[in-house]
């Protein structure tokens, strides 16, 4: 109790940052990750390489080495900070935007996977009338096929978004203030490893055990009868 009541605040703090850096990922990583699942379903060849290229390097990079690039590549070596160099909080906001951009980079490449398992989940037929009713093709991917693609990986996109949660620690290591950055400065200070371990172990759970329930509502709701 003595730890809850000295870093309450900070806690909540940290965990509000964790929050906001799950969601405006998976925001991000849905886009991109759609545009990808395009791309990579496109009838144009080189649209076609570039996706799947950039899908097979980067969901085989580690996390790390893609936020470490982001900080060190971008900010310090190209100047890229995503952040107002004037404002007093620039260093601190610059870190959590380029940790944002990171995770969606890297998780929209598995969004881009599961949404292509959904597609092939869809009978040919359909796109074929999509054709047949003059539609092209963006039209048809939009309207036809990827309504259907979606209902089909609910489930699939709500594990991405658990592992995206877990995955925000990873931001600790560019400085951004979240769960995991406070956990090691928690356990430097009181050495109490198995409470304050528990105590974000729980934490995390409050995240993730309602998202799973959720995607799984979801997906049962609006499951593809076949």
């Amino acid at each position: 109790m003595d730890i809850l009541n000295e870093y309450g605040d900070q806690l909540l703090a940290a965990f509000v940052i964790t929050l906001e850096l799950t969601v405006l990922s998976a925001l991000g990583s849905l886009l991109l990750g759609t545009a990808l699942t395009a791309m990579r379903l496109s009838p144009v060849w080189a649209l076609r390489t570039v996706a799947t290229g950039y899908v097979n390097l980067v969901r085989n990079t580690p996390l790390t080495l893609v936020v470490l690039f982001a900080s060190f590549g971008l900010a310090q070596q190209l100047g890229i900070t995503l952040a107002d160099p004037k404002s007093p909080t620039s260093i601190t906001d610059s870190s959590f935007r380029l940790a944002v951009l990171s995770f969606s980079l890297y998780t929209a490449t598995f969004v881009s996977e599961a949404l292509r398992a959904g597609v092939n989940t869809v009978p040919p037929g359909q796109s074929e009338a999509a054709r047949s009713l003059g539609l092209g093709f963006m039209q048809g991917l939009r309207y036809i096929v990827l309504p259907q693609a979606f209902r089909a990986v609910i489930a699939p996109l709500g594990s991405i978004l658990i592992a995206l949660t877990k995955n925000t620690t990873v931001a600790s290591v560019i400085g951004v203030a979240e769960a995991a950055l406070l956990m090691k400065e928690m356990i430097e200070n009181t050495s109490a490893l198995i409470i304050v371990g528990l105590i974000f172990g729980v934490g995390f759970m409050c995240l993730t055990i309602p998202t799973g329930a959720a995607f799984g509502y979801l997906s049962k709701k609006f499951e593809v009868k076949r």
